[in-house]
């Protein structure tokens, strides 16, 4: 699934595999209409809907694996983890485990800078990167703000194997994780990164916008 890239086009998300970058297939905007079935992540069951059967086929023949894409609709309500959860209210969707997740480009910087190759930002596939602040800094935001939106940070990323594997190519390795275990290990658990939750949606984030960091907490490691 690394090969799978996208593009957002005027009438859908566009994908393509790195095979053949001129294949290409358009997931649209337009609601889906599909049957309704409900879907695993984890321990969680939810609702989705299955989108269109061309688009199953093509990426069953581009992974080589017989797989269904489905589209999670609003009325339908995936929770996190209650112990990290700053209310009720606080969702995710099919992603791993929680909405958003945030790393600074200093904590890459401070990782590279111990590593014989330095890596991507992308072997970690955070929804914001963070600019201009100290290494490991996104450990200490309990509570920040961007463009009127209130996020909280309320945990540590647990990291799996997919840092160590190459984006571009497959090719897989023992780093970075085996210098992350030196220095962001804590109960066998290698931590890159800060999970974040919000208390309201509605606006674009956008290249450069200003974090205001409102609440520090402790660091844990």
């Amino acid at each position: 699934m690394a090969l799978l890239q996208t593009n957002i086009t005027e009438n859908g998300i566009s994908i393509f595999h790195m095979d053949n970058i001129h294949e290409r297939i358009t997931i649209p905007f337009c609601t889906v209409s599909g049957a309704q079935l409900t879907v695993q992540v984890w321990n969680d069951y939810c609702e989705a809907i299955f989108v269109d059967p061309i688009i199953d086929e093509w990426l069953s023949r581009k992974l080589n694996v017989t797989c269904r894409l489905v589209y999670m609709p609003d009325d339908s309500l995936r929770k996190v983890d209650p112990v990290y959860a700053v209310d009720q209210n606080n969702i995710t969707s099919l992603s791993d485990g929680y909405p958003i997740l945030l790393i600074s480009q200093s904590s890459l910087d401070d990782l590279n800078s111990r590593l014989e190759s330095p890596i991507p930002m992308n072997r970690f596939r955070p929804n914001i990167v963070l600019a201009g602040a100290n290494p490991y800094e996104e450990d200490e935001m309990a509570e920040f703000m961007i463009r009127g939106i209130r996020f909280f940070g309320v945990k540590l990323c647990a990291r799996c194997a997919i840092p160590t594997i190459n984006q571009e190519t497959l090719e897989k390795s023992k780093e970075p994780s085996k210098t992350l275990a030196t220095y962001r290990q804590k109960e066998h658990k290698i931590l890159f990164g800060q999970n974040v939750v919000y208390s309201s949606g509605g606006v674009s984030l956008k290249v450069a916008d200003r974090v205001e960091i409102t609440r520090r907490k402790e660091r844990e490691l």
